[in-house]
């Protein structure tokens, strides 16, 4: 072989360690591009925060400025809606993107099944750190739990199996619980502030915090009910019924009472979110954090005092399921957007997926990606959003799903129920679909129109954009949209009754 001059070779060597240096300088580019574009994740989550316990939203009394500044500079989402009017089921739908009743949860206190697939799953295939501080609220905490936030893909937790109020007990990654001394909202974002200090600063993060607040019974700092001392005399001749603080029994209290110590929850709640905003800028995170906050279903009856919506936490009316929805994310959301295009909790799942370029599950979803929505691309929503209070009356009769042991709680909390302290969780196999199956109060519902079918079958229809309040049934001058609705409900209640005969596994 021909020896080439020594010029030459340094010549050609010189090229390729351009060449090379080059492709390196490439590849590093695209993989901080990539980091770049893969957001950080923050979800917070109220529990029994109605749509209308806002400053932003108009309400009269509640003091919530961090809340009204994210509204105010973010994306409001102002019809977006818990997937359930209850607790544990819309916790379940924002894990899993899917309906409760998929997997059984039906209602609280019912656990989620250890087969579903959770989002924090997911995103760990992205090489995300995450967490989960809070109300937990789909199966015990405990580490032997096979349905405790571990199993589903966060790396720590320091959760509850239900709600708490000041001076919580929590498990730390399914330890003994411990009690910490403080208000409970400025101890989770405190907590989560730790966990975010040991994350590498260019590896991503994805955090869940759940809120016990404003849950009932009522509590707050002295500071934060100073805010709300004129409310006794403005509802002195009302009273409510709720839990004691001191015997974790119903009482009747005076309402403005409770409303004082409510408010100072939420607004308690809402500081607490001002300090993790900070922290995330002090440390130049808050650019590419995406922010979304939200409430597990509408305000309850001992709270609902001034909201236009018809309906309370239970029901199907909006008043039960629609719920304060903010995006922050100064990266991508410029400036301040507002949409009334209808969004729901099971949309996170394939909205945070497709933000990680991660596959959604191959199975049956109920969300959609809002991408699109944040991009400001999206001008109406593709599916509609259904809703399902499932009878779950029969079900006790059934084979229970995991065993007893499994399913007992150990975080104790002060809201008594048959004289346990703590939460105990059941799930049952429903190997087969019956007819009955199909009743309970269920509701579809488009951009423009919701059906609303009673456990009795009488139905009724409301243009949701012109009678946002749902005042007025227009199922008779509409009967072939209503039939049109109708028949895409029954297809749906189809499809989720094979998922919870357990076709999805």
């Amino acid at each position: 072989m021909p020896t080439l001059p020594v010029s030459r070779t340094r010549a050609i060597n010189l090229s390729v360690l351009v060449a090379f240096a080059s492709l390196m300088a490439f590849s590093i580019w695209i993989g901080n591009a990539s980091a770049a574009d893969r957001p950080n994740v923050i979800l917070l989550m109220g529990d029994d925060h109605g749509w209308d316990e806002t400053g932003y939203n108009g309400h009269p009394h509640l003091q919530t400025p961090i809340l009204d500044q994210m509204a105010a500079t973010g994306l409001r989402l102002d019809r977006f809606y818990a997937a359930h009017p209850t607790c544990s089921p819309t916790r379940g739908s924002v894990i899993t993107g899917r309906h409760p009743n998929r997997y059984g949860t039906f209602t609280p206190n019912y656990s989620i099944r250890p087969e579903e697939i959770g989002v924090a799953s997911l995103l760990k295939q992205a090489d995300y750190h995450t967490a989960h501080f809070g109300k937990w609220h789909l199966g015990p905490v405990k580490a032997s739990s096979p349905t405790n936030p571990g199993a589903f893909g966060f790396d720590e937790w320091l959760s509850h199996d239900n709600f708490f109020e000041l001076n919580p007990w929590l498990s730390r990654n399914g330890g003994p619980p411990q009690q910490f001394q403080g208000e409970s909202s400025e101890l989770l974002i405190d907590h989560a502030i730790e966990f975010l200090q040991k994350v590498p600063s260019d590896e991503p993060f994805f955090l869940v915090i759940w809120y016990g607040s404003p849950h009932e019974p009522y509590s707050g700092l002295p500071e934060d009910l100073a805010l709300y001392d004129e409310l006794p005399s403005q509802f002195a001749d009302q009273t409510t019924r709720l839990t004691s603080n001191e015997t974790g029994l119903p009482v009747q209290r005076p309402l403005g009472d409770v409303l004082r110590e409510r408010y100072a929850e939420i607004t308690a709640m809402d500081r607490s979110i001002g300090t993790l905003r900070h922290w995330l800028a002090a440390n130049e995170l808050r650019d590419n954090t995406l922010l979304w906050y939200c409430g597990d279903n509408g305000t309850s009856g001992d709270g609902i005092v001034t909201s236009p919506l018809r309906g309370q936490k239970s029901d199907l009316y909006d008043g039960g399921i629609r719920v304060p929805g903010l995006i922050e994310w100064p990266a991508k959301i410029g400036q301040p957007t507002t949409s009334q295009i209808p969004s729901v909790t099971t949309d996170i799942l394939p909205t945070l997926c497709e933000l990680a370029n991660v596959d959604v599950p191959r199975r049956p979803l109920d969300g959609v990606s809002l991408v699109p929505l944040v991009e400001g691309r999206m001008k109406q929503r593709n599916q509609p959003i259904c809703f399902w209070s499932f009878d779950h009356r029969r079900e006790s009769n059934r084979d229970p799903y995991l065993p007893e042991e499994a399913q007992q709680g150990t975080t104790p909390l002060v809201k008594l129920m048959r004289g346990n302290a703590t939460r105990n969780f059941v799930n049952y196999h429903h190997r087969e679909i019956e007819p009955q199956d199909f009743g309970g109060t269920r509701v579809i519902m488009d951009d423009r129109y919701k059906l609303v079918v009673s456990a009795d079958g009488s139905k009724e229809l409301y243009a949701m954009q012109a009678d946002p309040n749902e005042t007025k049934n227009v199922l008779a001058n509409q009967p072939e949209i209503a039939q049109s609705l109708t028949d895409q409900l029954q297809a749906w209640q189809q499809s989720v009754l094979e998922s919870l005969t357990g076709q999805d596994y």
